[in-house]
């Protein structure tokens, strides 16, 4: 239910997004500073009075248009409490407060937001979960039909939660012309540049400025580590590939660090809590970053996976940690080069790799730019626009 009726000068509920209900409010018991709200299946969720009042979606505290907040919780008196507060006939919780200000929540939104311990498990459970693999991915590889991304929008959102949750994904049937890749990106979102350009070409260059754009091996590594924010999705588009070699090698990141924690956790909390400088020097610009190797979100869960061999400086730690910094970092690139873990595929023209670059790592053997033409189209799309496209989508 997007919108809330009610006779209050209710406005609809601040987000475009539909709140289910999933049980009924029946009860409610007035606090000191909360109320407690009685749900039909038992549950019992305190919302302070501060937060009630900050989350009401009126005319007056939001926006219709955009749904974005105008009122600012300063804006009322720190001990404030209802006057009245009572459920209607539709399952709202209706509240008058002291001032004469009026409130009313819908019952899905308000169960969809309780944080109640129960409730903030229950959201907790309900947040997507990566799926770790190995080399069994070789066999399983999830992969998608051009045209029908292209032309579907279940079949896009069917390939993005596979992108977001797998981070390694195929189309195939894709033409092998040079106008595809920024119309494939923007079934998604807007393409993010960087210094190689908004589309970039992967080819052996005589005047490289990237070892990727050479024909030796490349090393496992994820792209851009040199900045503030590495590129969330990566595009490669294969228009030509005749030359003997150059197969692409994929790893899970979060599985290596999974294992890793798993096997050493010792040398994983050091590539969590030990910053290492990326860096990445040409004639027209020099990026630097410092960041660890494995980043945790909020909830201490990997989220990230920062990696280039090639383009790392010299470690700056603290003498006494020096030695367990290179343990560690010596374990992962170790890690990175099992067989149980190593994906490694030809991509032949008309198909296109997509994956997470903040999560899985990638590389190239090496190939022989005399044996025939190579040449991969590629960009970049920042994994916020992947996220934002899934939620439209399944909205």
């Amino acid at each position: 239910m997007n919108a809330v009726d009610s006779s209050l000068d209710a406005a609809p509920i601040a987000d475009w997004r539909s709140y289910p209900i999933s049980a009924d409010l029946v009860n409610l018991v007035p606090a000191s500073d909360a109320l407690d709200t009685h749900w039909s299946d038992g549950r019992v969720s305190p919302f302070h009075y501060q937060w009630l009042r900050d989350n009401c979606a009126c005319g007056q505290c939001v926006y219709s248009v955009t749904r974005e907040q105008l009122f600012e919780i300063v804006d009322v008196p720190e001990q404030l409490h209802p006057q009245r507060t009572r459920i209607d006939e539709q399952g709202h919780l209706l509240i008058d407060w002291q001032d004469g200000h009026h409130s009313r929540f819908h019952p899905g939104w308000l169960r969809a937001h309780a944080y109640d311990e129960v409730s903030r498990a229950e959201r907790r459970a309900q947040r997507p979960q990566s799926q770790l693999w190995g080399a069994e991915m070789s066999e399983q590889l999830p992969q998608f039909d051009y045209q029908a991304v292209m032309a579907d929008d279940d079949a896009l959102l069917q390939w993005l939660l596979a992108v977001r949750d797998i981070g390694l994904t195929q189309l195939r049937g894709v033409p092998t012309t040079e106008d595809v890749l920024p119309a494939l990106a923007k079934r998604i979102s807007f393409i993010r540049e960087s210094n190689f350009g908004v589309l970039f070409d992967v080819q052996s260059k005589a005047d490289a400025d990237s070892n990727a754009y050479t024909s030796f091996n490349l090393p496992l590594h994820t792209d851009l580590p040199t900045r503030e924010l590495q590129p969330g999705l990566q595009f490669l588009h294969c228009l030509v590939n005749d030359a003997t070699g150059g197969e692409s090698v994929f790893v899970d990141g979060f599985a290596i660090a999974e294992a890793l924690h798993q096997e050493a956790p010792e040398l994983f909390h050091t590539l969590c809590e030990t910053p290492i400088e990326f860096r990445n020097r040409s004639r027209n610009s020099d990026y630097h970053r410092l960041a660890p190797i494995i980043a945790l979100d909020a909830y201490g869960v990997v989220s990230e996976i920062r990696m280039g061999n090639f383009l790392r400086g010299a470690f700056d730690a603290p003498v006494e940690r020096m030695p367990a910094l290179y343990s560690a970092y010596r374990r992962f690139i170790a890690m990175t080069r099992e067989p149980r873990f190593r994906v490694q595929r030809r991509l032949d023209a008309g198909q296109l790799w997509c994956f997470d670059n903040r999560r899985t790592l990638h590389a190239r053997t090496e190939f022989d730019p005399a044996s025939g033409a190579r040449h991969f189209k590629g960009c970049y799309v920042d994994r916020d626009e992947l996220l934002s496209r899934i939620h439209v989508l399944q909205r």
